[in-house]
């Protein structure tokens, strides 16, 4: 069987997400909740404790992954095939006490919330990396001009700081929904009753249901779950909406950098690597590559996140196939996600500013870009309508003869004002350098915080 190294894909390929959701870690999920229930039940003495140590000396590199993947072709999910593989490996007195009392889905839910926790890890890791670059980047271009944008045409003046503060509040909002999720264990039996945990207990004398949950959830380092969700799917959609969220942030500030890097704009530049954004056919070009890959996350998520919400419909109490949609999407999904937080973090730790540029860009309309200013000014003077019907009037005639826009104003405007003033971009940026320190005191809140992503979430 070939690998799945990423070819196509190459937001996660190589990185630590890529590792952390493949088969191997996934079946090493699979291996680690047998041990934890293994030694849940032990805790409880509805096995040995020997047993709970035999199956936790188990490795998921000992089984063949390969295998076991055609293998589940013959019951719709991989630990029907896994269950006999694995007590295989442990001696012939502690197979019986493998998977003992379990079902498929508590296997694979418990060992799918073990993944999306380890990737969380990463995750927050990365975007902690991204806040802190942003931090810096705010902090360093509190004032910087630069031409505020909207539906692609200059508007106001602003701050590259503000901007950057922009990128900064989103990194931190997708940090807060990472850490919020709470990530249960799923312990339910085969319809969600824990009936044949609580048979195996009666059999060594020892409440083993519902008693069972919370060592379970503790060996596992997981969230203690009130009740069942083989079909209450909330620890799926919570995982999914908080991805999307991430992959939206971070589509966000790639896109904007795409913008800013085009070659008529040159305002920011990705940071230079060997080979890094070259072309095959255009030897000058430097492609804003590390965006591009954030970018094409942000496109890709929702759609997998969709599947997810369609899954929610799950009939009965284990439905025939919303579950079995769930695998693949949630994983790529955590890939993408994982890839582009690992590759945001390289670009804004690297990212390229030129001031001057944004500057040249910024005067570009001779002073058109603080007409809102001018407005302001003479509306008490012409009346609002008025005014703003002369500053349109202004604005074409110095594009059309390619005069000054001040000498245009003050062929027009019989009253005395400080043209030199009003049309200085610096004088007209507002509270920007005050709301770039809001969002900086926001950022050293979080510094003073810990990750947030120990077994109680």
């Amino acid at each position: 069987m070939s690998t799945d190294s990423g070819l196509l894909a190459p937001t996660w390929a190589g990185t630590p997400a890529a590792a952390a959701t493949d088969d191997e870690a996934w079946l090493q999920a699979m291996v680690d909740v047998e041990a934890a229930l293994a030694r849940a039940q032990a805790r409880l003495g509805v096995v040995p404790v020997s047993a709970a140590k035999a199956i936790s000396a188990v490795s998921a590199d000992q089984l063949d992954v390969a295998a076991l993947a055609v293998a589940s072709r013959g019951a719709a999910n991989p630990v029907v095939a896994f269950v006999p593989a694995l007590m295989k490996l442990v001696p012939g007195d502690v197979a019986e006490y493998v998977h003992r009392g379990s079902t498929s889905q508590d296997i694979l839910d418990s060992a799918t919330m073990l993944i999306v926790r380890r990737v969380r890890s990463l995750l927050v890791a990365d975007l902690r990396r991204c806040a802190d670059a942003l931090a810096g980047l705010c902090a360093q271009h509190r004032e910087t001009l630069i031409a505020g944008r909207t539906l692609t045409q200059h508007a106001v003046p602003t701050t590259f700081g503000l901007k950057a503060a922009g990128w900064l509040s989103l990194v931190l909002d997708s940090i807060d929904r990472l850490e919020s999720l709470v990530l249960p264990a799923e312990l339910a039996g085969a319809a969600g009753t824990l009936a044949a945990y609580v048979e195996y207990g009666r059999l060594a004398d020892v409440p083993a249901g519902v008693a069972l949950i919370a060592p379970f959830a503790e060996e596992l380092g997981l969230a203690e779950p009130v009740a069942p969700w083989h079909t209450v799917r909330t620890p799926i959609m919570d995982v999914g909406n908080a991805l999307q969220f991430v992959a939206g942030a971070l589509g966000k500030i790639g896109i904007d950098v795409q913008v800013l890097s085009r070659t008529e704009i040159g305002e920011v530049a990705e940071p230079a690597a060997d080979g890094r954004g070259a072309s095959s056919a255009m030897p000058q070009k430097r492609n804003p590559v590390l965006a591009t890959l954030m970018v094409t996350a942000a496109r890709q998520v929702p759609a997998q996140v969709s599947v997810l919400a369609q899954s929610m419909v799950a009939e009965d109490e284990r439905p025939a196939g919303a579950w079995h949609a769930e695998w693949q999407t949630l994983r790529e999904a955590l890939r993408l996600v994982g890839g582009s937080a690992f590759t945001a973090a390289e670009l804004l730790e690297g990212l390229e500013v030129f001031p001057e540029r944004m500057a040249a860009n910024l005067a570009l309309s001779d002073g058109a870009i603080v007409s809102e200013r001018l407005n302001v000014a003479l509306a008490p003077i012409l009346g609002k309508a008025v005014a703003k019907k002369l500053l349109a009037s202004a604005s074409r005639e110095a594009a059309s003869t390619g005069k000054p826009l001040r000498e245009v104003l003050a062929g027009l405007i019989e009253v005395e004002l400080p043209l030199d003033d009003l049309l200085d971009p610096a004088h007209y940026l507002g509270d920007a350098p005050a709301l770039v320190d809001r969002v900086l005191q926001r950022h050293r809140g979080f510094l003073k915080s810990a990750p947030g992503t120990g077994p109680a979430r």
